[in-house]
Order: structure tokens, then sequence, then C-alpha cells
């Protein structure tokens, strides 16, 4: 990787205050919005507030908030608290090709150095789109992710997370080019994770290790840097390497390439529904079916629904409503849609008449409809009472790169998630806030929208 490594580090630092097409940075907007809402809604769930009770317990510096509250503390408490928020549900981003959720860790990391440093809102939306290109590229140039998880027994959403919240961290400071490589040998230090957070039945530890590690660890080789801490300047390069360590047939050039010319930001998927990756495209199916028939519960025989083998595994009568396919389409049938309190309803998951409706929908695995370019396609096939049949097949769903949402859908998202916590008048004025983040002259005159 001869060279490579300086270049990188050059790229970082020119990174953090240039120019962003415009395209990006309308995308970044979007998953900086997506996340925080993400961040105020977990608070309310299990993982969010076993975070929030941790940060309280720390005390510290008051540095960073921890979102949905006043609490002010250090940098590296707010990020792992923030990130534990971010994924405390299934309503975060995701970034198909490398296997990644990089807003859970990157968007807590950056906003919590950014209120240490007092940067602008252009340089933290600098620092998101530069961390969501060292969340992929770090993936990207160690190869498949099956062999990472099935046969070195590493987590991919852990892995890019960690170099994505450190990149977006570091870019929140003033660090010098060599410094850059310091960072970047602290976040390799820190690297961690198994794919053994698929078993974590209450979505705590899961939270933690998509999220709160590596957006803690991030920021922890941020704030060293910025203190002076020296370290090994070439950790991608020569004998014992990051590579070496992690990857059997690793493409070490895939850090580099095409910088400044593919960003990773317009290759993230945003959730239009607050459950599972696998739902959505059966939940974007159903609306399809139901905006064109408008059915009652009571008019619906059978509901069919194909999907992957391995995402129906995932949804198939899960524990949690909002990761269980029959229930969402039970919920989506009687509602007309899916909120995030409905999605999260633990009483009405074990409803009767919901579990009445729920028996009626069929779920089969095909892996047919698994493809590099759409893995996680759908079919429903909904049968009335009266024998009809109607039918939908959702290749790319609404919120992938393939088929992106408008900033209208993702702000009436977001004003869905922030409104129960925080008021209409804060969740309307923190949306406007973001979508104008570029005349955000310290991200720290957010604290007074952010907090309950």
């Amino acid at each position: 990787m001869a060279g490579e490594m300086e270049t990188l580090a050059r790229y970082m630092v020119h990174a953090r205050e240039a120019s962003l097409p415009p395209e990006v940075a309308v995308k970044g907007k979007h998953h900086i919005l997506d996340t925080i809402a993400a961040m105020v809604s977990g608070a309310a769930l299990e993982p969010g507030k076993k975070a929030i009770e941790f940060a309280q317990s720390q005390g510290g510096t008051g540095e960073a908030q921890v979102l949905s509250t006043p609490l002010l503390t250090t940098a590296v408490t707010a990020a792992m608290a923030n990130g534990f928020l971010a994924h405390a549900d299934e309503t975060d981003d995701s970034h198909a090709p490398s296997g990644t959720h990089p807003g859970c860790a990157i968007v807590p990391a950056a906003m919590a150095m950014g209120e240490r440093n007092g940067v602008s809102g252009r340089r933290l939306l600098n620092a998101v789109a530069l961390g969501y290109d060292m969340c992929a590229r770090v993936m990207h140039s160690l190869g498949e992710r099956y062999t990472l998880e099935a046969e070195r027994g590493f987590s991919s959403h852990s892995l890019g997370g960690v170099f994505g919240a450190a990149t977006a961290a570091g870019a929140c400071t003033e660090t010098s080019i060599e410094q850059m490589r310091y960072l970047i040998s602290y976040t390799a230090q820190q690297t961690s994770g198994i794919p053994t957070w698929a078993r974590d039945t209450d979505h705590i530890e899961k939270a933690f290790d998509f999220a709160g590690m590596p957006a803690r660890s991030g920021v922890t080789a941020a704030v060293l840097v910025d203190m002076g801490f020296t370290g090994v300047w070439d950790v991608f390069e020569g004998e014992r390497n990051f590579f070496r360590s992690f990857s059997p047939s690793p493409s070490p050039g895939e850090i580099v390439g095409e910088l400044a010319e593919r960003y990773e930001l317009l290759r993230t998927n945003i959730k239009k529904h607050c459950v599972g990756s696998p739902i959505q495209a059966a939940a974007d199916a159903l609306g399809h079916i139901l905006d064109a028939h408008p059915l009652r519960p009571d008019e619906v025989e059978h509901i069919r629904v194909t999907m992957g083998v391995g995402g129906a595994r995932t949804v198939n009568n899960r524990e949690m409503p909002n990761i269980c396919l029959q229930h969402m389409m039970a919920v989506y049938l009687v509602d007309g849609g899916i909120s995030f309190a409905a999605a999260h309803d633990y009483e009405r998951f074990g409803d009767p008449a919901m579990l009445a409706i729920r028996d009626k929908v069929e779920l089969i695995g095909d892996d047919a409809l698994v493809t590099p370019e759409s893995p996680r396609q759908a079919i429903v096939e909904v049968t009335t009472t009266d024998g009809a049949t109607y039918s939908d097949h959702v290749v790319a769903v609404r919120g992938t790169m393939e088929n992106p949402m408008t900033t209208e859908e993702v702000e009436a998202k977001a004003r869905d998630l922030l409104v129960p916590a925080l008021g209409a008048a804060k969740a309307d004025g923190l949306i406007a806030a973001v979508r104008e983040l570029e005349s955000v002259g310290d991200v720290r005159e957010l604290r007074g929208l952010l907090g309950a």
C-alpha cells in the first residue's frame, strides 16, 4: 500500500473543509436527521434507557449532550450513549454493499466530537460524509463479507463502524496529516466485534456492538490524537499491518479508490418503515396493494409473503414486534401503515385480535429473490374472502439507493419519531435546522432542540 496511507491522510484533512457535491450534501443531511430521529426515539426503549443510566453514572466534563436529555458529559461517554440510542431500534440506516449500519456509529461520534470542539454545521456535514466513506471502504478492502464473518469470525457492523466513527470524529478536529495517520492506528488497535450479536434477543448488546462500542472507540482515538498522542503512522502498510491481521485476501487499494468521486452516502439506505430490514420490502408491497385495493382485515383471507431465506429466518414470528413479519403485516393491514408507536406496542403484540390476523400471514423463504443488485426483494400476495388475489413484487425498497426517499419523506419519518419525545415545536425546529445545517455556526446551538 505504498503511498496510499499518505494519500488517505491528506484526503482526510482536505475533506473536512471541501465543498460537497449538492446531492451528497442533501443526502448527508437526510442521514444526519434520520439518525438523530433514531437516537431521540431510541431513548424510550430499553437499550436507550440503559445507556442514559450509564452516562448519568459516569459524570465527567460537560463536552457533549446525551440526546433527549439535558445531560452533558465527556465526548467519549456521550458518543457511546448516543450510539446505543441510535441502534436501540431497527430504525437506523444501512449500507448493503459493506454490510454495515453507518449512521448509528458515525453520527453520534461526529456530533460528540463536534460539540467538544464547537465545529460548524458545515464541518459536521463534511465529517459525516467522510465517515461514511471510510466505514464502507475499510470493509470493501477486507474482501467478501461472508468470508469475514463466517470464516474469520469478525462482525462487519463493528469493524466498519469504528473506522467510520473515528474518521468522522477526527474530521471535527484540527489534527495534521501526520496525526491523521496516528488516528487510523489508534482505531485499528480498537477494532473488534464478533457476529454473536445475532443471538441477542433484547437488542441491548446488539446496540453496543453496532453503535455504542464503535462510536466510543472512534471518539477515543480522535480525542487521544487531538491531545497530542503519537503512534504508528503506517498501520495499513508493511509487516504485521491491519490487513494481514484481518483478511486472507485484502484489497488495500479500495481505501483510496475513487476518493471524492464515489461517495458512499449515496449508496446508503434509509428505512422508510421502523421495522427490521427484511420486512421493508414486504411492507412496501402490502402498501402498494392496499393503495390500489383498500381492504378491511375481515375482507382478507390470506397473505403470502415470499423473501430470501436468510431474511425470512430473521423475521419469522420473532419475539419483538418490530422484527416480527407476521405482526407487522397485521399492523399494516389494520392501520394502513406502520408507525413507530405501533411497531413497539407489546400490549397489541399479544392482543388476540391481532394474533388472529397474524395467523392469516404465511412466510416463505426463496433465495431466487436474493440478487447482488437487490438482496431484499419481496413478493406479497393477498387473497380476499371472495376469492380475488392481488400481488406486488418489490425489487428496490423505498429508501434504498435505487429508490431513494425524498426530503419530504425523510422529514415525515423523522417527525413521527421526534414529536412524541420532543414535542411538535422542537421537532419542527430541529428538522428545519438540519435542512439548513450549513448555516449553523456552532453545533452546540442545537442542544436546546435535542433535549427533552
